[in-house]
């Protein structure tokens, strides 16, 4: 019995159940920040788009990602539905086929289902920056849309060995692969949907459409902050204690750093310190640190969680002032940090600071030359990304259109899209 292969499986395992659990805070997070009569359509988009994901990527995405190919895409074990195994360190029959992972030992489908959840991730960031609006059906498809050909193919590019890979670029744990990717997405859907009725006035007025329930969503951060602890450290994909701890302490440290510098940052914006503001500040160092977890010493994360916890804030009211209606933060959060983070990387890694291989960014002698990498690599995801969502949202909008009716909108998409209500007891207080 190989006890390496057994302890280094467990930690995997494990991990990818946190990474699953983060679902849960999603739906938190998201259903706190909008409006109680949109409840359960969110935390309904929240539960199937998972199921939709399981399966996206258990059909298509994971080959499209991982299976050997060219730079581009890959090409070999694309239907992993037909023929899989779990021959431990991918066994002999899948060699050259899933050799992107090859460095990790453990069975074929630990290695699948950890990555399977980090594909369900992606896909729902996308459901709070279009909530409110947006059709459930349509959403559906859409996300089904991105667990196939959207998430694996740039993931391919970055993970599966493909053309960024091999031009250097660094992503540990996903900022640009999992969360700018989210980020594009949901930016191409805000502006084929346009803003939610009633967010802006005349004038360039901006009308707050506050959240009805920050408990929920402050727990629902607190269960993401504890999840990541199986995102970032769980990407090691093996038992190394050394690599663990030291990816542990700096995303604990960029996301507690983050909350601060957010919370700092609104209070003098606005003149109270916000608690959105606050909760999306830790999910913004949390963002951030997630490339570079394992290149950058805790030092280099109190500085990269520093500076993402102020620019969060500004760029939520950036994009409100250019009436880019995002009901929860997603863009900030995941796009703008997803870009940060991976930027970071080039300028603050340093080979082996946690035990784990990379060059030397910009600030430790290493030259331009990873920056360069990574500064590519944010181009070329965001081009790629940005271009087919924006795509398959016109084709969604003009096929079967993607925006509920104004009536349903103002009424709420709770009763309009599933018939029934989160909270029907208010119903009977009204009517007394």
């Amino acid at each position: 019995m190989d006890y390496k292969v057994m302890l280094d499986t467990i930690w995997v395992i494990i991990a990818a159940m946190l990474v699953f659990f983060m679902n849960l805070g999603f739906a938190m997070v998201e259903s706190g920040f909008n409006r109680s009569k949109n409840t359960v359509n969110i935390l309904s988009k929240n539960f199937v788009v998972f199921a939709v994901s399981s399966l996206g990527y258990l059909l298509l995405g994971w080959g499209l990602m991982y299976g050997d190919g060219n730079a581009f895409i890959g090409l070999r074990g694309l239907f992993f539905l037909n023929g899989m195994d779990n021959s431990p360190a991918m066994g002999e029959a899948y060699q050259g086929v899933y050799s992107a992972l090859s460095w990790t030992g453990v069975p074929l489908l630990a290695k699948f289902f950890f990555q399977l959840v980090f594909c369900g991730t992606a896909a729902t960031i996308v459901s709070g920056a279009v909530a409110e609006r947006i059709k459930y059906l349509s959403f559906i498809l859409f996300s089904f849309i991105m667990t196939i050909f959207i998430y694996p193919i740039t993931g391919h590019w970055i993970w599966g060995g493909g053309w960024l890979q091999k031009l250097g670029m660094l992503d540990f744990a996903g900022s640009s692969v999992v969360h700018s990717v989210g980020g594009w997405a949901a930016l191409a859907g805000i502006l084929v949907l346009g803003p939610r009725f009633g967010k802006y006035g005349d004038n360039g007025k901006i009308n707050p459409i506050p959240g009805h329930n920050l408990s929920i969503a402050t727990i629902g951060t607190f269960v993401l902050w504890f999840g990541w602890f199986g995102f970032n450290p769980g990407s090691t994909m093996a038992a190394d204690f050394t690599a663990i701890s030291h990816i542990a302490v700096t995303t604990n440290t960029s996301a507690a750093i983050a909350t601060l510098s957010a919370t700092v940052t609104s209070w003098l914006i606005l003149g109270k310190p916000d608690l959105g503001m606050t909760l999306n500040g830790c999910l913004a160092g949390l963002v951030a640190i997630t490339a570079g977890c394992a290149y950058v010493s805790v030092s280099s994360s109190l500085i990269i969680g520093l500076v993402s916890g102020i620019i969060v804030v500004l760029a939520v009211i950036g994009f409100d002032r250019i009436k880019l209606d995002d009901p929860v933060g997603a863009l900030s959060v995941h796009l703008v940090n997803g870009i940060f983070g991976t930027l970071a990387v080039g300028l603050f890694a340093q080979d082996r600071i946690g035990g784990v291989s990379s060059r030397n960014g910009l600030f430790f002698g290493g030259g331009g030359r990873l920056l360069i990498a990574q500064f590519t690599g944010v181009i070329a995801v965001g081009a790629y990304v940005f271009a087919i969502s924006l795509a398959a949202w016109f084709v969604l909008k003009v096929v079967m259109g993607i925006r509920v009716s104004l009536q349903e909108e103002i009424q709420g998409l709770d009763i309009g899209e599933h018939g029934n209500y989160a909270y029907p007891e208010f119903l009977i207080r009204k009517s007394y």
